[in-house]
């Protein structure tokens, strides 16, 4: 077995450390666990962020202010070597909700006093007993939609508060078979590849079915929503998707690692493509939206299971010209 629990620790004591501090000590909280000039990448409109002082100006404290009496309900967590940089260096991957009572404003959104889920995605590099380097997703739009202030129309998939694995497995506290690990990696690197740059030449079912189960679940982000089994994900949205958009480029990655039957990877970008008009409603711009994407897969033999999906989609908009939270905060109470 190849262990990470040191790496592991590390990260299960930053949250502790965050889920312990109030709003106005979280600099310091922050501190107890990451190295001097730690690098944070957060989704629009909070992007990078280096050093404790920052993140918590940026992220955490406003967010712990908003969500009040905040619990982290976790779903996934493990850890791997990157293969993105010959497996050299120590990632850990924590998804879930951020669950809180919305009592204040944040990013504009307005509170609403009720209980509310954010959805996150970290992925941690940890080097010497210190986090040095944090990709933190949200869907910040799923909070919005909670809050009956949809910033889009209707979506192709389903909206819902999002459930963990099936197998309610997903949190590998402990050391896992080297070989489990390296065969989730290979069905997510058989998917990359398919994928492609949609040029693979089959039908789109055919191709899902090489790498993917008949009975997938893709949970994917608000203003897209979640869907099951292989033709609806088609039908929901990889073929809106795919037709939506045309110059397609190779897929990029900061990170991409698995333990056990999990395993995902984020990008910065992942990959950039020009809108033929459609998806989301969005015209033919003839302008790349880029766009930042966290996948985390559970592996079931062979092929792939689940995934959670998130997609900086405030981020892709902005590509394209539309300032979302800007737009919403203009629109005030219904």
């Amino acid at each position: 077995m190849t262990e990470f629990q040191a790496e592991k620790a590390v990260v299960r004591a930053h949250h502790a450390a965050i889920a312990a501090a109030a709003p106005d000590g979280m600099a310091a909280a922050l501190a107890a666990h990451t190295a001097p000039g730690w690098h944070w990448r957060g989704m629009c409109p909070i992007y990078e962020h280096k050093g404790e002082e920052a993140v918590a100006a940026a992220f955490w404290t406003p967010l712990k202010t908003a969500l009040t009496s905040m619990q982290r309900r976790e779903d996934i967590f493990f850890a791997g070597l990157n293969q993105i940089d010959g497996f050299r260096s120590v990632w850990v991957v924590s998804m879930g909700h951020l669950m809180g009572l919305f009592d204040a404003p944040w990013l504009g959104i307005r509170p609403t006093g009720r209980l509310a889920m954010l959805r996150y995605a970290e992925f941690h590099r940890v080097e010497g007993g210190r986090i040095v380097e944090t990709a933190q997703f949200c869907d910040i739009p799923h909070l919005m939609q909670q809050a009956g202030q949809n910033p889009f129309g209707p979506q192709t998939g389903a909206a819902l508060v999002q459930p963990g694995p099936l197998t309610h497995d997903g949190l590998l506290h402990g050391p896992q078979p080297v070989a489990e690990g390296e065969a989730t990696l290979a069905a997510i690197n058989a998917m990359i590849s398919d994928l492609g740059t949609w040029q693979l030449g089959l039908p789109l079912e055919e191709e899902l079915r090489r790498t993917w189960h008949e009975d997938m679940l893709w949970w994917g982000p608000a203003g897209i929503g979640a869907t099951y089994t292989i033709p609806r994900y088609a039908k929901q949205h990889s073929g809106p998707f795919r037709a939506g958009f045309r110059e397609r480029t190779g897929t990029g990655h900061i990170a991409r690692l698995a333990e056990g039957h999990y395993g995902g990877f984020f990008g910065w970008p992942n990959f950039t493509a020009v809108p033929t008009g459609g998806f989301m409603g969005l015209p033919a711009t003839g302008t790349k939206a880029e766009f930042r994407v966290v996948d985390i897969y559970r592996r079931q033999g062979g092929k792939l299971a689940e995934n959670w999906v998130f997609i900086d989609l405030l981020h892709m908009l902005r590509t394209q010209g539309v300032d979302v939270l800007a737009r919403m905060e203009t629109l005030g109470p219904s």
